[in-house]
């Protein structure tokens, strides 16, 4: 073997940078529980002011700050010996209702740590790993990375996309909220839209108890029923809109789903179908983005799916062509991409 010293050292440097990033990951989610991004975003601190300001120990937290300092996260003065965060490190880690909030992409990173044992066996056995057999920092982490985007882009851009859908809300329409998880979307929506009613459902019971405390802190529990079911049996029917957020792809038969969907719309109702961004060519997904949805399809989306019937494990970079095939199949008309992001298809199929 023949190995070039300069791209061994090159790939050395992608390594270190890789595992200070993995390693700084739990520190992250320290200090999103222990309020230390929050408090150190109001103003400079030392160490010991820090600790004091949150409740905590000095010494730990002079390790976090350095930690911190070294991986970009948070500014040290060295003439000061003073921490601070600059207006864009606060607005990504300090703040929740910021369209930027990183923390919770970490908490998933943590979900995918702890279940790696479970994940090794399903590789041997070519069995599944359930949603729900995943660790709990898996559900609270998917919440909280994913409501900032939808915060963001939901009410603002996507529904607008949909063909006629807004006016359909705005004066009173019915919707359904398919996997809703912690009911982040379905809570956006009910406040966007006070004249219509939602119906939001998710197999995962806990999460459908997270969703419901939730909704009831918001104000909105009123106008939102949240219920037990899977995508291939929830109730209703004449439903003006049915969102599928970030769940199409990690459903075993997801054309029985589209199946059911379809038979629920109104006849002028649209499917909205919110899915990672992907390129329909695998090549031209190897990028950062795909590597954040690549990772998390091997470790959550692709046994999710293989945990169910049919197990068809569309992953988490499907793209438009292959999710076209499997709406179209069931027999919706009218097929389109509506809207994007850099993370997000924004994909509308209508009857």
């Amino acid at each position: 073997m023949t190995v070039d010293e300069t791209k061994l050292n090159e790939f050395m440097g992608r390594f270190v940078g890789d595992l200070g990033a993995v390693l700084h990951a739990p520190l992250i989610t320290l200090g999103d529980k222990l309020g230390l991004y929050r408090e150190l975003a109001k103003g400079p601190a030392t160490a010991a002011e820090l600790a004091s300001r949150t409740g905590t120990v000095e010494r730990y937290v002079a390790e976090w700050l350095a930690a911190n300092a070294a991986s970009g996260y948070v500014r040290f003065d060295a003439a000061a010996r003073k921490y601070s965060m600059s207006e864009e490190q606060a607005f990504a880690l300090a703040d929740p209702q910021s369209p930027a909030y990183v923390p919770g992409a970490f908490l998933i990173a943590m979900s995918m740590f702890k279940d790696e044992e479970k994940v090794t066996e399903v590789f041997r056995s070519g069995k599944g790993l359930g949603w729900h057999e995943h660790h709990k920092c898996l559900f609270e982490g998917t919440e909280k990375f994913f409501r900032p985007n939808y915060a963001a882009n939901l009410v603002s851009s996507w529904i607008p996309a949909l063909d006629g859908i807004k006016a359909k809300l705005d004066a009173g329409g019915r919707v359904a909220d398919v996997g809703c998880g912690h009911g982040a979307s379905t809570i956006l929506m009910a406040k966007a839209f006070p004249r219509s009613k939602f119906f939001a459902y998710d197999y995962h019971a806990e999460s459908i108890d997270a969703a419901k405390r939730a909704a009831a802190a918001a104000g909105v529990g009123d106008r939102v029923t949240f219920e037990v079911a899977t995508a291939k049996t929830f109730p209703g029917h004449d439903y003006d809109l049915v969102a599928f957020f970030d769940c199409l792809h990690d459903m075993g038969d997801p054309q029985g789903a589209a199946r059911h969907v379809r038979s629920t719309l109104s006849p002028q109702g649209s499917w909205m179908i919110v899915e990672p961004f992907a390129h329909d060519e695998l090549e031209k997904n190897l990028n950062p983005v795909g590597r954040i949805f690549y990772s998390a399809s091997t470790m959550i989306c692709t046994p999710a799916s293989k945990a169910q019937e049919v197990g068809l494990a569309l992953g988490a970079q499907a793209g438009e062509a292959r999710l076209r095939t499997v709406v179209c199949a069931a027999g919706f008309e009218r097929f389109r991409r509506a809207a994007e992001t850099p993370f997000n298809l924004v994909l509308e199929a209508k009857p």
